[in-house]
Parts: C-alpha cells; sequence; structure tokens
C-alpha cells in the first residue's frame, strides 16, 4: 500500500510540474509575441514612388486600412471618416501615421495611389508595389482580399472583397485594437486617442 501512495503522490507531482511548465510556456510565448511588431517584413512603394518598409509602422502609433482604388464606397468613406477622426485627435498632424494599402496592386500604381488619397487627405499615404510583394504583405498582416469577377468577364472587369478594418498599432508596430467598418464615430476616437497614451 505505501508503495502504491508514492507511486501516485510521484504521478500528481509529475502531473502538476508538467501542468505548470505548460502554463509557463503558454505565458512566455503570449509575452512574446505581445513584445514583436504585428505583420511581416516587407519592401513595397509608397505613392511618391519611394521604398517604404515595415519600418514606417514604428517610432509613433500608426493606423492601416487595407483598400482598393476602385472601391466604390467602403475605401472612400474609410479614408474620408478616419482623415476627420485623424484631425480631431492630432490637429498638427505627425503623432499618428496613417497609411491607405492597396490590396489590387495590378490596377494601383502609386502614382494612382498618390492621386485618389491626396484627394481625401493629406494625411495618409498609400503603398503599392509588385504584386507578389503586396499579397505576401497582406497575408502576412492576416487580412482577407479576394479578387471577384465582374459579369462582363473582362480581365479588367473584376472587383475586391476585403477586410474592411482600420489596424491600429502602437509605436513599436505591435497591434493594439481595430476601427470596424460603420463603428461608432465617438468609440473610433476614442481608440485613437487610447492609441496616443499607450
Amino acid at each position: 500500500m505505501t508503495a502504491f501512495r508514492t507511486i501516485l503522490w510521484s504521478l500528481i507531482v509529475l502531473f502538476a510540474a508538467g501542468l505548470g511548465w505548460l502554463t509557463f510556456e503558454w505565458y512566455r510565448s503570449s509575452a512574446d509575441l505581445d513584445a514583436k511588431a504585428y505583420g511581416v517584413p516587407f519592401q513595397l512603394t509608397d505613392q511618391t514612388g519611394a521604398p517604404i518598409t515595415e519600418a514606417a509602422f514604428q517610432g509613433r502609433p500608426t493606423a492601416i486600412f487595407f483598400g482598393f482604388t476602385h472601391c466604390p464606397e467602403i475605401c472612400p468613406t474609410t479614408l474620408y471618416e478616419l482623415n476627420g477622426w485623424l484631425k480631431q485627435v492630432d490637429p498638427e498632424g505627425g503623432r499618428i501615421g496613417a497609411y491607405f494599402i492597396s490590396v489590387d496592386p495590378e490596377r494601383d500604381t502609386p502614382e494612382l495611389l498618390g492621386n485618389y488619397v491626396s484627394g481625401v487627405s493629406d494625411r495618409i499615404i498609400g503603398i503599392s508595389g509588385d504584386p507578389e510583394k503586396v499579397d505576401a504583405m497582406v497575408r502576412g498582416f492576416n487580412v482577407y482580399a479576394k479578387k471577384v469577377p465582374g459579369e462582363s468577364g473582362d480581365a479588367d472587369d473584376y472587383t475586391m472583397d476585403h477586410t474592411a478594418s482600420v489596424f491600429l498599432l502602437d509605436d513599436k508596430g505591435r497591434f493594439k485594437s481595430t476601427i470596424g467598418w460603420g463603428e461608432n464615430p465617438d468609440m473610433a476616437i476614442g481608440k485613437l486617442t487610447n492609441l496616443l497614451k499607450n
């Protein structure tokens, strides 16, 4: 009976130690994830034709929106609203970086993006580039984007389904929250204000 108890207690101790180790590893991996910048490294082109990398998303908080210039409603509305929110939260500009990343680089050249974005805001910078590199960046940021053919069947007749949220990153490029499509403006402004406090 004593041997059985000894074995039983040994198993309980081993189980507890294993459970403790798993808990420690889970917390450690969560902390590592929180410490890392969101997304993946990338080398793309901004609306002026200059190279841009993930380093642009560090050094100050950042708002990022993925869309395309042929978007009929969501993209122009989101850019317009984001510009207004930024003016309220950061009146002088420069404290929050803002970027519009094309999910349709086949049509959205940097020049076209520049014309499109500058028609709405002087605070938001357009990003495009080689389609394969853009696709890798979009997937690396866990953004959904899919080409949807139009009724004509022509190669140029298509639209894009895509994630319609604004991603908010802190000054180290770490994910903090999102502003959803159609979100209450006061809540959106509150999230941007909190972004500056972190």
